[in-house]
């Protein structure tokens, strides 16, 4: 019975979906250890991307599938996860703890990418990970309201050289508008732009973190270029709406971040439809599927579609971000599920390095 309960319970785990993610284990970055004793069986799935705020569900699932094979009295399952990542690849010292730095991009501006940024990187926090978030817009940083972070808040000092990150709201962060005030303009060229946000990134002390988030200034133009140089990137995540003249200049991201050989791990379509807060009718105001063709032209993921709604905008106005504010909400859910999407394609990479092509899956017989 052990042997063919074996094999069984293999396929079961292998085939089984993590919701809502619609794709098996065998396509995700995964580990599975299988002991059977008798009609006890007991299993550990360790996974490469967090899922804490699904652990049980999914731990639930997949013990009731094995309870339900013939012989089996007693199931134990137990989800975990290991983050890899790329921070050995790091320059600088700053970075050498950072397993991998993400850029949140779009094209141009007004598409949604800085609460498309804070939002996912609260979601990754929520699912388990260490997380930081750098606000790489020189020109006008906006994460400190939308973090609800004190206009007169300055980072303290570690060894007299470095910054320390500011904590808000659990995440580590940085912004230039910690070192001005909302008076001061960065009247800056592009090279002295470029060369303070490297400051930003190489000269601020980030410790031990899973996933630097990188809010981008909107364009492709220095800072950009000088971001992809000063840092080994792990990939990008491309943001756009529905309107054509988005998705144009998003094209031109994906573009961009290819020429410096910056994986584009995938599009978020923000802004996808309008839902009267009145009636409930749906309405897709910029168009619809813009995101979903763009993802198809570059051969990458959908990572997720967001609506246009007011209550977003007033939250971050509130400095607490919908995932925050409102961490059971539909809208959190669906940060959750693009976060949970962007961690595995990140740990996909991870898992295939630069000679392997598909994700590690390692079964082992305890």
């Amino acid at each position: 019975m052990a042997d063919i309960a074996r094999s069984t319970i293999e396929q079961l785990l292998l085939s089984y979906q993590i919701p809502p993610m619609d794709r098996p284990l065998s396509a995700c970055a995964v580990q599975l250890s299988i002991n059977i004793d008798g009609t006890n069986v007991s299993v550990q799935v360790e996974l490469g991307f967090p899922v804490a705020t699904i652990k049980a569900a999914v731990e639930a699932d997949i013990a009731g599938l094995i309870r339900a094979l013939p012989g089996v009295t007693n199931v134990q399952v137990a989800v975990s996860w290991v983050i890899g990542g790329n921070g050995a690849a790091q320059k600088d010292r700053t970075l050498e703890k950072v397993k991998n730095i993400v850029a949140v991009a779009s094209g141009k501006g007004g598409v949604g990418k800085s609460t498309t940024a804070v939002n996912l990187a609260l979601a990754l926090q929520a699912e388990g990970a260490k997380v930081g978030l750098l606000d790489a817009d020189i020109y006008g940083p906006s994460q400190q309201m939308m973090l609800g972070v004190a206009p007169d808040q300055r980072p303290d000092q570690h060894d007299q050289q470095y910054l320390l990150p500011v904590e808000a709201q659990g995440l580590k962060t940085m912004s230039m508008g910690y070192l001005t005030t909302d008076k001061t303009p960065m009247v800056w060229r592009g090279p002295m732009a470029g060369g303070a946000l490297k400051q930003l990134l190489t000269q601020t002390w980030w410790g031990d973190l899973d996933y630097l988030i990188i809010d981008m200034p909107p364009g492709t133009g220095d800072i950009q270029l000088t971001l992809s140089q000063s840092a080994s990137l792990t990939g990008a995540v491309i943001v756009t709406t529905p309107q054509d003249i988005a998705l144009i200049d998003a094209q031109k991201g994906v573009e961009m971040f290819r020429k410096v050989e910056v994986p584009v791990l995938g599009v978020i379509e923000n802004m996808a439809i309008h839902i009267c807060s009145e009636c409930g009718h749906r309405e897709a105001l910029f168009g619809e599927g813009g995101g979903e063709r763009i993802a198809k032209d570059y051969s990458v993921p959908l990572l997720g579609a967001l609506p246009l709604s007011l209550q977003i905008r007033q939250q971050l106005d509130a400095g607490t971000p919908t995932v925050t504010a409102e961490p059971e909400g539909d809208i959190a859910r669906l940060y959750g599920e693009i976060a949970r999407d962007t961690a595995l394609q990140l740990a996909l990479r991870v898992a295939s390095g630069p000679a392997q092509a598909f994700p590690n899956i390692v079964i082992k017989a305890d």
